[in-house]
């Protein structure tokens, strides 16, 4: 019996001299009282285990207000066990006051052991599940967290972040611009962590989804272009806000919107670049202005995205097709294979020429018609590189096939199916005879 007393007081004097080493070390950690405070920290933990948060709270709130240092658990487990409080209470005014304690839990955690926009971000999330008719607070909250958070911002706080948004503004209690300056923002967020968090993509891919739904009833190009058109009158200088309306009526595909032409040509006019001139040059080219199309676009070319130079010189070739100027179209249509052997539209566009300029490069019943060889053989080549264009490839070998010479005028030329013959004109590249059928 006096052997376990003396290893009991043994025991009891060795936490005392640790406690007050730890004490002299770090402060207050375990508040005044350190021996209480620990004792109240293993007791509530043993009951909180067993999820007995009845039993639990008592010394609970005695770590909560004596040694609030002590341990970031207490804040954790105090959270856990506030919201089964509310989440089973049954007396309103009660479920109120709980409320309170458990912002209250978060505030002392943010107090003591910083972490502010982490934490932020589950208050702000709690405070608009539990009282959803302060929006504003909980915007408030929120949009705090992700400002301080950033790019670490959690997918779920996100969420809520939007629906804040579009909460706040169905209440009037905001400008429909804030759905689309919050969705600009929380969309960069998330892609930034699909492509930089491997372990979190599928959470953040399924959070933009949410986000796309939810954003789709506002992102009609009549709203966007009702938003953005005075704020370009407004500042038209403004690089970040050209940027940010260039790059939200392009992804709502707003293409066709005056308002988009204007931001890219101002945008040009401020920061040349290739690919600002890329954009403008598709703008002219889709508008039928063929001359400033092709002008923007050559400055096109000098964009670091090899995959979109390719692109670039395939719009080059239509843009001086149209202009009749055949032969550099071709040039730039062989540009276009040269950055992607594997594209079977420049070959597409060549073979147009060829079949458009049959009947001017040549003066008889033959001639006339030996354009239409070659330009088969591009069509050919087309879905051989391209599969994915074989059914406009066939369509349209089917229909310039029909216009090759027939037998009898291929016979009276001294020629025979399967020769090689030369195309004259602008084309002046080799084919082989064959009979329309």
């Amino acid at each position: 019996m006096k052997i376990r007393l003396l290893q009991l007081i043994f025991s009891i004097g060795f936490i005392i001299f640790f406690l007050s080493e730890i004490n002299a070390q770090k402060g207050p950690k375990y508040g005044e009282d350190s021996l209480t405070c620990i004792m109240n920290i293993s007791l509530y933990r043993e009951f909180y285990r067993q999820e007995n948060f009845a039993d639990a709270i008592g010394p609970w709130r005695k770590v909560f207000s004596k040694c609030p240092r002590g341990t970031q658990n207490t804040y954790i487990d105090g959270v856990k066990m506030f919201s089964d409080f509310i989440k089973n209470g049954k007396n309103k005014a009660v479920k109120e006051k709980l409320i309170d304690t458990l912002m209250m839990i978060y505030d002392q955690r943010i107090e003591y052991f910083n972490n502010r926009g982490y934490i932020l971000g589950r208050k702000g999330a709690d405070y608009f599940k539990l009282r959803p008719t302060d929006v504003q607070k909980a915007y408030n909250i929120l949009n705090e967290s992700v400002e301080l958070e950033g790019n670490n911002s959690s997918y779920s706080i996100l969420g809520y972040y939007f629906k804040s948004t579009i909460k706040l503004v169905d209440k009037e209690l905001a400008p429909k611009e804030l759905i689309l300056e919050n969705y600009d923002k929380i969309s960069e967020i998330i892609d930034f962590n699909i492509k930089n968090d491997p372990k979190s993509a599928v959470k953040y891919e399924n959070t933009k989804g949410y986000i796309e739904n939810a954003f789709e009833p506002f992102a009609s190009c009549e709203n966007l272009i009702s938003i953005y058109s005075d704020k370009f009158a407004e500042n038209p200088d403004d690089v970040e806000q050209l940027n940010k309306i260039i790059k939200l009526l392009d992804k709502k595909g707003c293409h066709e919107e005056p308002l988009y032409f204007e931001t890219n040509i101002k945008l040009y006019e401020l920061e040349p670049s290739p690919e600002s001139a890329f954009l403008i040059g598709k703008m002219y080219l889709k508008k039928g202005d063929y001359k400033n199309a092709a002008e923007y676009l050559e400055q096109a070319t000098e964009m670091e995205n090899k995959d979109k130079v390719g692109d670039v010189y395939v719009y080059l070739a239509e843009s001086f097709r149209n202009m009749n100027n055949f032969p550099k179209a071709r040039t730039y249509a062989y540009k276009a294979i040269e950055f992607n052997p594997e594209n079977g539209n420049p070959y597409i566009i060549i073979g147009d020429m060829y079949a458009t300029s049959a009947k001017d490069c040549g003066d008889n019943d033959l001639t006339k018609r030996v354009a239409y060889w070659a330009a088969v053989d591009k069509y050919e080549k087309a879905k051989k590189v391209d599969s994915s264009i074989e059914v406009i490839a066939n369509k349209r070998i089917k229909n310039v096939s029909s216009n090759f010479p027939d037998v009898q005028t291929i016979f009276f030329h001294d020629l025979k199916e399967g020769d090689t013959y030369k195309v004259e004109c602008w084309i002046n590249e080799n084919t082989i005879v064959r009979a329309a059928k």
